[in-house]
């Protein structure tokens, strides 16, 4: 089994300073596992699961059950909620808890998907909780990248390591073939792979999305689903999806967003000075399970996409900033394909090539426009070396190298 270390140092770090978090992110990417291994560094302990009846049946009864917990010292417990969320009232349950509780315990809340629908909505949780997600296995958790994110904020092109090139490359190797999530990738086999992502994807359609979200047409939303891998790279139309499954703009909207909700896809934003002009643009959505994208190119940009995504995701949630992923593409559709920023602050700017190592002629564009650092990614071995471009110079290295050190 492999460990989630990289996560164990995100709670550690929030739940010194909050005494409830959330725990969110795809199914099956060991969730459950981690609550259950943070339960460890504990004396006292609770483990609640709303899917088992008995579990279930003890807080109907008696709501507040975890105050009966036997204790094996005077030292605060951890108490876990998992799938809570299924439970219709959960969020008013869990005010209650918070409020009633939080001085004598700590709370660690577990699922997938819906603990993200709530913040879209005006809720009464608000202000009693900090919030963690964990993502499919990525190139840095599974290198074990060393390298700070203050070492990295002060020069994203240098300090990264390139003497453990052929153990990355097999790792990149195995993620496109198999993705992230931890079965398939321990496994190792594509044939796996596609069994279990195509059972994977009839779960959370039909168990989660259908079930939480009272969705009634799930053949169209399977449908809506298998046309995405096709499109990745691309800003997506919400109208020509529409037309191609003969529905209307709200429906497909809302499915999208609910795909995004369930950590099936997540969609970013061309970047732009202005924030309001960006959220009125077309986006572009990836996948967390991504060998199945048909173009290898799109594929690697895919992987990249979700590696940056974490990032982004966990330097916030550890309060470095308030860091988001998006693109840049200009009137003349000249395109780089991610852009970091901080506070819409642009930090760093990504294109993605198949096996390319010229530069590109956008990105050297965008980089003398926004005077920010550089990095191309190539999916070939072998690649270091930089191009000066004015006061500014580009990075132009192997995928595999660069995520491997990523923070």
């Amino acid at each position: 089994m492999i460990k989630r270390e990289l996560y164990k140092d995100i709670w550690a770090a929030i739940s010194a300073d909050k005494q409830m978090v959330f725990l969110s992110g795809p199914r099956q990417t060991g969730k459950t596992t981690f609550a259950r291994d943070a339960a460890q560094s504990f004396a006292n302990s609770l483990y609640f699961n709303w899917d088992v009846i008995s579990h279930k049946r003890q807080l109907v009864e008696n709501p507040y059950f975890f105050t009966e917990l036997t204790r094996k010292d005077s030292s605060q417990p951890l108490i876990i909620f998992d799938e809570i969320h299924k439970y219709s009232d959960w969020k008013n349950y869990l005010k209650g808890v918070y409020d009633g509780h939080s001085s004598e315990y700590k709370f660690l809340v577990s699922g997938s998907g819906r603990l993200d629908l709530y913040q879209k909505h005006g809720d009464s949780l608000a202000g009693r909780y900090f919030h963690m997600h964990m993502f499919p296995f990525t190139m840095a958790e599974l290198s074990k990248a060393s390298r700070t994110f203050s070492a990295f904020a002060r020069d994203p092109l240098a300090d990264f390591d390139l003497n453990n090139s052929s153990e990355t490359a097999a790792l990149l190797e195995t993620l496109l073939r198999v993705s992230g999530f931890p079965e398939p990738f321990v496994k190792g086999k594509a044939g796996f792979w596609s069994r279990w992502s195509a059972n994977y994807l009839k779960q959370v359609v039909m168990e989660d999305i259908r079930d939480l979200a009272d969705l009634k047409k799930t053949d169209t939303v399977e449908l809506l689903f298998s046309l995405l891998p096709s499109r990745v790279g691309s800003p997506v139309s919400v109208n020509n999806l529409a037309a191609d499954l003969r529905s209307n703009f709200d429906s497909v909207d809302r499915w999208l967003s609910l795909f995004d909700s369930f950590f099936l896809t997540f969609r970013i934003s061309p970047w732009s000075a202005k924030i309001s002009h960006s959220i009125l643009k077309e986006k572009k959505t990836y996948l967390y399970d991504y060998p199945e994208i048909p173009d290898p190119a799109a594929r690697l940009e895919n992987l990249i996409a979700v590696e940056l995504k974490r990032a982004v995701t966990t330097w916030t949630e550890l309060g470095y900033g308030r860091f988001s992923l998006h693109y840049l593409r200009n009137k003349e559709k000249e395109e780089v394909d991610f852009l970091i920023a901080d506070g819409n602050t642009p930090l760093l700017i990504a294109e993605v090539k198949l096996s390319d190592d010229s530069v590109s002629p956008a990105l050297v564009k965008f980089q003398n426009m926004l005077g920010v650092p550089a990095v191309q990614l190539v999916g070939k071995k072998g690649i270091f070396k930089y191009k000066e471009n004015g006061k500014n110079r580009i990075l132009v290295v192997s995928v595999h190298n660069w995520l491997s050190s990523l923070p």
